[in-house]
């Protein structure tokens, strides 16, 4: 059902306003059905430029999920605690068990996207820190 997010398709207001019923349950017929079989978790990453409507977009999510199921995490700024621990343990701790959904806005890729598009790490640093996040999704999907 949610396979693919179809880029640069838009519809009006109206037939999105006349969609909204079905889309919501939708929605919370697949939520329903994956904490049922809590066969696995799902995490979404929501990241984008400043004033992209990530915001608006999480609450969405939140208004038409059920609350007892999901958790949003807005990750910003490394805390004392987690510059001591490795890379992925910020996003480790907090992830959702089977049959739960989770939301982070910033996403593990941002850091260090940021900081090439900044110059402020090296190519081989930058290719280092994204073969942890390869071994951490491979982990999550293992």
């Amino acid at each position: 059902m949610f396979e693919s997010a179809e880029l640069g398709h838009k519809i009006s207001k109206e037939v999105w306003k006349k969609e909204i019923p079905e889309l919501r349950e939708s929605l919370l017929d697949a939520q329903l059905d994956l904490f049922q079989s809590k066969k696995f978790p799902v995490i979404i990453l929501v990241a984008g430029v400043d004033c992209a409507g990530k915001g608006e977009t999480v609450n969405l999510l939140n208004e038409w999920m059920d609350p007892r199921h999901i958790e949003t995490h807005a990750l910003r700024d490394l805390t004392d605690e987690e510059l001591e621990r490795p890379q992925m343990w910020r996003y480790w701790r907090v992830l959702p068990p089977r049959g739960k959904v989770g939301v982070f806005i910033g996403t593990w890729y941002s850091a260090p996207l940021v900081e090439n598009v900044y110059g402020t790490i090296k190519n081989a640093e930058l290719d280092q820190r994204l073969e942890r996040i390869i071994r951490f999704e491979k982990m999550l999907c293992d």
